[in-house]
Formats: C-alpha cells, structure tokens, sequence
C-alpha cells in the first residue's frame, strides 16, 4: 500500500503514526519541508521515503512530489496529514490523483463553520444562532436574537487563532472597522461545559473507537486570557452526549478517519455542537486514548487504513486527564513535589513546543485514575499558585 503523508515531522509525536504504517508492511511516502537531516531520528525511521520541497503551499511542488511517488512506487492509495491545516490540500492532491477519501467538493461543510450548522440541524442537534459577518446591520438584527456577548471567529479557521468577544454595541462597531479579510462568523454565546466526542471510524463509518472529554474552559478563553487549561477523558459517556455524537458521525459521513466533535453542554443537561473536526483530537490526547483504555491507538489507526475493519474490544478503564503548567506563574509546589506526591498516576511529562504554548501551556502532565476525585486533587495540586 502506498501512503503519501504530509508534514511528518508535525506536529512532533505523530511520526508514530507513519512507524505503524511501515511497521504494516506500507510504503510511508512523506513530504515536508524540513531538510531530511534536520529530522528527528523517529521521523527518519517511520518514513519509507522523504521528499523535501521548499514550501508546503506550493501545490505544482506536491504535484511533483506525488508524480515522482507514482513513477517510482506505482499508483497512490492514500493520501494524509491527520492535520486540519492540509485538509483542503489534502483533498484536492486526491482529486487530482484519484485517491479515496475526502474530496475538494465534501470540504466546505467540514471546514466552514456556517456550513457545520447545516448538518448539525440535519442531524437533529441544536447549534448556537448564528451568521456570517458580513455587515454591520445583519450583525445588529443578530444581537436582537442573541443578545450580547456575541463570539466571532473566522468561518474556516483553526483552534482560538483570530477569535474574539463581542460584549456590546461599541465592541461590536469596532470589531466591523478593523475585520480582518478572512470570512467571518458571528454566533451567541452559549452558557455551559465544552465536552468533546472522539473517536476513529472505519471505511463504512462504523465506530473503530470512541471516548468523550470535558475541558475546564474554552481555548479561546485559554489563548486570550493566559490560562491555565485541564481536560479529562470521561469513564461513562452520558448517554445524550453519545447520542449527539454519533448522530453527528453518521450526518457528516466520517469515513476511515478521526474525529473531533465539540458541544456545550449546558446546565439542564442538553448538548448544543459547537463544531466538528476530521483530524485527532489536538494536543497529547491521542496518547491520552492508549492511557485511558490501555490500547494503541496509532497501531489501531493504521490497521483501519490498511485492513479496512478492525474489531476492537476496549475498557475506558481510567480517567485520563491533561494538565498545563505555564513558565509565568509562580507555583506553589515543584515538579519535584509533584513527582513525589503524584508519581504513580502520571503517564507523562512534556515540553510543549512553542506554537502550542499558549493553549497547552509550557509543560503539560497526563495523569491517569479510575476515581474522578483524585483527578481533581492532582489538578488542584499542580495548578496551585500564588
């Protein structure tokens, strides 16, 4: 089988992806544009085959790069990145070369915000009201259904890049003068716990894998306020949110790839969706999967690209839990005094790259235990400061 994969080297841990890809007897043909020596030695050994280009935007250099696998390799099976940056990349190298998976034409609805509303409310989910920022009189007729605050965002954008609150008239005028170019937009703003539905699907959209998690705040409250952030895989999965997210799964016809679904849930226990996402979950949570379950979600995810269907017998028998620690704050107790309290129940300890700071903090903790309020006493620990 021959997989062309972009950007290997990032985001840094998911070259295990492409090892278990080669370690199943696939052609990883990866393309980025790092010098080959510059790789870290796992990326080097997860790839059967790199081919460096100057720039990843330049489409004729992809072209080339895929036209070069072809020749040598033979026809291309599959084309990936597992980042939601390439995804339209990704879609129209299929396009032109004829692969399976998402196409140009399926990509608006899943990158699109005002698009994601429509198949949320085909799938039977309440979204929050919302409009694409194109005048400052709609907007206006907006506030009148919505009330303030009012969240804009870029429609097609990624992560809490961009994002801002709108808490009134004033707020709302300027927001319109300064507009960056970029589509916007706007929706009201929704009182409640952000909690996610994840998970990997196989080539006929059956569920391979799944899990839920609740996050303490919003990223775009993380980003522009400084703050710390934690999220937690869930034990049992409240049947509503189940409900919602595999409706979700099957109105947006995820096929053979990962999803990341976001909702509110609010405080009378209904979820209203926030957006969708066709790539893992960000940050460290594939690895929060393994520590949750006891399973290998990476060795799971190349068995489904390769085999088409594999069943999985799991247990989510942990907690699983991320927490940020931002080089700023003064803490009230060491990493030492972490280790020595906590040790038994920490999974993993890392230095988090620069371009995920903000929202993942400096150094990030996954911690793991069946008992939900041990979770909280280590959160509490670890955040604690002056």
């Amino acid at each position: 089988m021959n997989i062309v994969y972009l950007s290997p080297h990032f985001p840094h841990h998911y070259h295990k992806f492409c090892k278990k890809l080669k370690s199943l007897n696939a052609n990883v043909l990866a393309i980025g544009d790092v010098d080959h020596d510059h790789l870290e030695p796992e990326v080097k050994d997860g790839v059967s085959e790199y081919y460096r280009i100057d720039d990843l935007h330049d489409y004729d250099s992809l072209l080339r790069a895929c036209g070069y696998f072809t020749h040598k390799y033979g026809s291309i099976d599959r084309i990936e990145s597992l980042n939601e940056y390439w995804l339209t990349t990704e879609a129209r190298l299929r396009d032109d070369f004829n692969v399976a998976g998402i196409r140009g034409r399926e990509v608006d609805p899943i990158r699109r915000k005002s698009l994601m509303k429509e198949k949320f409310r085909s799938a039977g989910i309440a979204v929050a009201a919302g409009q694409l920022a194109t005048t400052l009189d709609k907007a206006r007729k907006l506030v009148q259904e919505a009330g303030y605050p009012l969240v804009a965002k870029p429609d097609a954008g990624v992560g809490a890049l961009d994002t801002f609150r709108i808490k009134n008239d004033q707020d709302l005028e300027v927001f319109f003068k300064n507009k960056p170019e970029k589509e916007y937009i706007l929706e009201g703003f929704v009182n409640g716990d952000i909690v996610s539905f994840d998970g990997l699907t196989d080539a006929d959209g059956k569920l391979v894998f799944f899990t839920a998690h609740r996050f303490s705040r919003g990223i775009m409250d993380i980003v522009n306020k400084d703050l710390h952030m934690d999220y937690t895989s869930m034990r049992a999965i409240p049947p509503a949110l189940e409900k919602a997210g595999r409706a979700c799964v099957a109105a947006f016809e995820v096929r053979e790839r990962f999803f990341h679904i976001e909702f509110f849930e609010t405080a009378s226990g209904s979820f209203v969706a926030l957006e969708v996402n066709m790539r893992p979950p960000g940050g460290y949570t594939t690895d929060m999967f393994n520590y949750g379950c006891d399973i290998d979600v990476y060795d799971l995810w190349a068995k489904t690209m390769i085999n088409g269907v594999v069943p999985l017998e799991y247990e989510r028998k942990y907690h699983c839990c991320y927490i940020s620690r931002k080089n700023h704050y003064n803490y009230l107790h060491s990493h030492d005094d972490i280790m020595a309290g906590y040790g038994k129940f920490i999974m993993e300890v890392g230095n988090v790259p620069g371009v995920f700071s903000t929202a993942l903090g400096n150094v990030g903790y996954i911690f793991r235990s069946a008992d939900m309020d041990k979770i909280r006493g280590i959160i509490r620990f670890v955040h604690a400061h002056t």
